[in-house]
């Protein structure tokens, strides 16, 4: 990265850990099958982009509810690894944190999830570190954490850092973030209500006063608003193996690559790094055999 200089992210949402297994297909009822391949990471939309947001570079700190479970102690490790500092919102909480367990089929490299994701590790504003976007240049927040990222929201757009979303799908309660938005970063599944087609999940977000806007499609173009008007942008043609926590990774990077370039260059580039993961298994191997 030469001598460029490092940006601070905090990533607010969800951490889970992840048990993903590759398979030749995903089971049907009462079938057992044997995983050619498993791995094991911390997941969850912020924490993946927490840690490529990590590898590319700056420092990421995760705002999530992890606890003293013993599988807590698993993620922090993961992450340790990422160098990814933690700010837990839960710190003396003894649950179970959430685990998601993750088929991806060998063939295509789609992924099956289960998963309880935040529903019940819901904490309140009030448990928010009082210094915690102290030398904060950009936030990300995923949305699992509702209460937590309307707070953090309002208080980054008193203090003119920009704030982006991760718009996987419609959580309610959006609607209450969305206003202090600098950057919504949106999939094909992302439909606020009342919104049945691209151009009204456009016209929605554009009257909270968000200037740049993007829907991600997978393997298609990018849809992003500039100037009051739809463009389109190619993303990398690859061999997919895992589309696991692609996503997420598309979100870190841009994070990384927003402090640095244009909207739609961002977009580009983080593409090419979202495109990149997807040549391997699980959504850490990228960071270890990958090149960017």
């Amino acid at each position: 990265m030469g001598f460029e200089r490092t940006y601070n992210g905090l990533f607010v949402g969800l951490t889970t850990l992840d048990t993903i297994y590759l398979a030749s297909n995903v089971p049907t009822n009462n079938q057992k099958i044997v995983a050619s391949d498993f791995t094991i990471a911390a997941g969850g939309p912020a924490t993946n982009a927490a840690a490529t947001f990590s590898y590319l570079g700056n420092q990421a700190t995760l705002l999530a509810a992890l606890g003293t479970h013993a599988i807590a102690e698993v993620i922090k490790s993961d992450l340790a690894k990422c160098q990814v500092a933690i700010a837990d919102l839960a710190p003396n909480n003894s649950q179970v944190p959430p685990v998601s367990s993750i088929i991806v089929t060998q063939s295509t490299g789609e992924r099956a999830v289960v998963s309880l994701n935040a529903v019940k590790t819901q904490v309140d504003s009030s448990d928010i570190p009082a210094d915690i976007l102290t030398n904060t240049d950009i936030v990300l927040i995923d949305g699992h954490q509702m209460a937590v990222g309307q707070a953090i929201a309002r208080l980054a757009k008193s203090k003119n850092i920009p704030v982006v979303i991760d718009g996987g799908s419609w959580k309610s309660g959006f609607e209450h973030i969305l206003p202090f938005v600098n950057y919504a970063i949106c999939s094909n599944n992302f439909y606020p209500p009342n919104c049945n087609s691209v151009t009204e999940v456009f016209a929605f977000l554009d009257r909270f006063g968000i200037n740049n806007i993007a829907i991600t499609r997978g393997g298609d173009s990018i849809q992003y608003l500039e100037n009051s008007e739809i463009k389109y942008t190619d993303v990398p043609q690859i061999k997919v193996v895992d589309t696991l926590g692609a996503g997420d990774i598309f979100h870190g990077a841009f994070c990384y690559y927003i402090m640095r370039k244009s909207f739609a260059n961002a977009l580009i580039a983080s593409a090419k790094v979202a495109a990149n993961s997807c040549k391997f298994f699980g959504t850490r191997m990228w960071m270890n055999q990958g090149q960017l």
